[in-house]
């Protein structure tokens, strides 16, 4: 069995948060009394957007969010793992993009403020920028 690489941890917690996004999602649908087989042929969350009550909105939002950047996040966590990093600045920046993230579903899903919003996605993509130069380090070098 191969050792386990610590840094991949706040890469599985944050996969694991984005599995769990969606079910939130998907019980806030079902107490909205949403039905989804009453639902149009092609029906898009999107196209329920204007009729929606904001909280099933913010979290479908969230839960799409969750599909993008942090596929980035996930590579570069990958890559620093291939390479052996352990080293305590990578751990830190991965665990600061994950609770980052995690922290901002919970208020994108909950309250919704761009200003806490924009600081949480900024300590995350700094991170974020973090793990890429450490990633780049390791692999030109």
């Amino acid at each position: 069995m191969q050792e386990f690489n610590p840094i991949l941890g706040p890469a599985a917690l944050l996969a694991t948060w984005s599995v769990v996004m969606f079910f939130i999602y998907v019980i806030r649908v079902m107490g909205s009394g949403a039905k989804l087989g009453e639902l149009p042929p092609g029906f898009r969350g999107p196209d329920g957007e204007a009729d929606a009550p904001d909280k099933m909105k913010w979290t479908r939002h969230n839960y799409e969010h969750l599909m993008e950047q942090p596929t980035a996040f996930y590579a570069l966590v990958i890559i620093l793992a291939m390479v052996g990093d352990t080293s305590t600045p990578s751990l830190y920046a991965a665990w600061t993009y994950a609770i980052a993230r995690i922290l901002h579903s919970f208020w994108q899903m909950q309250v919704n403020t761009i200003p806490v919003r924009f600081l949480l996605f900024t300590i995350a993509t700094l991170a974020l920028a973090m793990l890429g130069v450490h990633a780049v380090m390791f692999t030109l070098v």
